[in-house]
């Protein structure tokens, strides 16, 4: 039934180029290049590589849950293909695989080129965080019986979507002594998992009210930690801080320098009944860091040395000295092109470099939604399936045009899809690593893919749009001046 139902697709097809009056009109907007589900163009031996690396993929989002986690899977995949830890003070020479980490949530690869350092660097940028809750430092309360957790929110979420999931704890617990406690509960079968309850629509009267974005205020979003007191004496609350202590080594002094995070429980899968698409929890931004791990994983010995800069915090603004607004990246750039001129080295050849330097940054936008196709202006909006998209947000934000013809010749020639992206006027905003890589006067254009239910806990993107953003990443390392 299958096969003939695509025959007589195709045949339809075909009678609409004869008559002249395409049966298939490209959607309003489509920019040259990209007119098309990208999945009608793929050969057979390209459709299977494209589900292959959708379940690698799969396999490195269920493993990459937070920053922390995020840069051991990095360091793993690394390590298989070569690299090792940066020495200190290292010359480096063609086809050195290196990578360097800042302070275990941040981190940059190094893939030596040919030409110096001194040349420019070409740098793939991408957020490794993405929304969550995090505990406060003293979180364990009782409230009608229930043991409960305080939390504060991290990026943009909207509350209601994080109740009545199953919610797994995750991070890290360092003590005076020295010793830093791994913590890690819920992700595996037949762990506990933490629930956020919503009320019930028999009692949620008072509630209807509210508009969507208070449905839950931030304050609320309190999971449920505990119901069984430790003894008649005890309550809830003391007996969630006995189970901390007996089975983590956590007393409750130990919270105030912990990091944990509560993150969906809920593995990645497949979505669509022709399993199209990937379903899962931390796209915004692992989507694009595994696309530029992945790319520099697979890259030979390319003309310009190739960075790829992992960052924390770009979902509450690039801060801290593990966010992209720190100094780490041009510090490190600056000990390599010291390794390579030694005494020569002067302050201005830093700055020349980077001048000369090319960078993406990578990260996924909203794509156009079925069931809200107004919230776009569908001429400049990105689909799923269509390929990649160059964002051109206006307001300053853009690269120069240049930037953006240089981008399009390599993308082109290697024959990957691309669309063009731009937010409704004063109706939506969004934020990159673009804007802190231009600070060093570095050429930036910012390239990604569209994904549905950004910032939700289970987001869906396709299949196909991933692969071809791995693809660009290859292109972007191999292409000329």
């Amino acid at each position: 039934m299958v096969r003939k139902f695509r025959l007589f697709a195709g045949w339809v097809l075909a009678l609409g180029v004869i008559l002249g009056s395409p049966i298939e009109a490209a959607p309003e907007g489509c920019p040259q290049g990209s007119c098309r589900n990208v999945w009608l163009d793929f050969s057979a031996s390209e459709k299977r590589r494209v589900l292959q690396f959708a379940d690698e993929y799969k396999t490195f989002l269920s493993a990459a849950r937070s920053e922390l986690t995020t840069v051991e899977e990095a360091i793993k995949l690394a390590r298989a293909k070569g690299f090792r830890a940066l020495p200190s003070g290292h010359a480096l020479a063609a086809g050195d695989r290196f990578y360097d980490v800042n302070r275990d949530r941040a981190m940059v690869l190094i893939l030596a080129g040919r030409r110096p350092i001194a040349q420019g660097v070409r740098i793939m940028a991408a957020h490794i965080d993405s929304p969550h809750l995090e505990l406060k430092a003293r979180p364990v309360y009782e409230q009608e019986t229930f043991a409960q957790l305080q939390t504060r929110y991290h990026g943009g979420i909207k509350t209601y979507q994080w109740t009545n999931i199953p919610l797994a704890m995750i991070g890290r617990v360092d003590r005076k002594d020295g010793r830093t406690l791994r913590i890690s509960v819920g992700l595996e079968a037949g762990e506990p998992v933490l629930v956020i309850p919503d009320l019930s629509p028999h009692v949620d009267f008072d509630l209807r009210e509210r508009k969507a974005r208070e449905v839950l205020m931030h304050e609320e979003l309190d999971p449920i930690a505990g119901l069984w007191p430790k003894n008649a004496r005890e309550n809830t609350a003391a007996a969630v801080i006995e189970i901390l202590d007996r089975q983590y080594g956590i007393k409750p002094q130990d919270l105030v320098s912990a990091e944990l995070d509560l993150v969906p429980a809920m593995a990645p899968r497949d979505a669509g009944l022709d399993g199209s698409m990937v379903a899962g929890y931390g796209q915004d931004d692992r989507l694009s860091v595994f696309a530029a791990l992945r790319g520099i994983l697979d890259s030979d010995v390319p003309e310009f040395t190739t960075l790829v800069f992992l960052a924390d915090n770009e979902e509450s603004g690039n801060n801290n000295n593990t966010g992209a607004g720190s100094t780490y990246l041009v510090d490190l750039i600056e000990s390599l092109l010291y390794g390579q001129t030694g005494a020569e080295y002067r302050s201005p050849m830093l700055k020349a470099a980077l001048r000369k330097s090319r960078a993406i940054s990578m990260d996924v936008s909203p794509g156009v939604n079925p069931i809200w196709p107004n919230a776009w202006e569908l001429g400049n909006a990105a689909r799923l399936g269509f390929g990649i998209e160059i964002k051109l947000y206006g307001r300053g934000f853009d690269a120069n045009s240049e930037y953006i013809a240089w981008t399009r010749s390599y993308l082109d020639k290697a024959e990957i899809a691309w669309q063009t992206v731009t937010y409704k006027v004063g109706r939506a905003a969004g934020g990159t690593l673009g804007k802190e890589l231009s600070r060093h006067n570095i050429d930036v254009i910012d390239i990604g893919v569209p994904v549905l239910s950004i910032h939700t806990p289970f987001a869906l993107s396709a299949k196909s749009d991933i692969y071809l953003l791995y693809r660009t990443v290859g292109a972007f390392i191999s292409a000329g001046s």
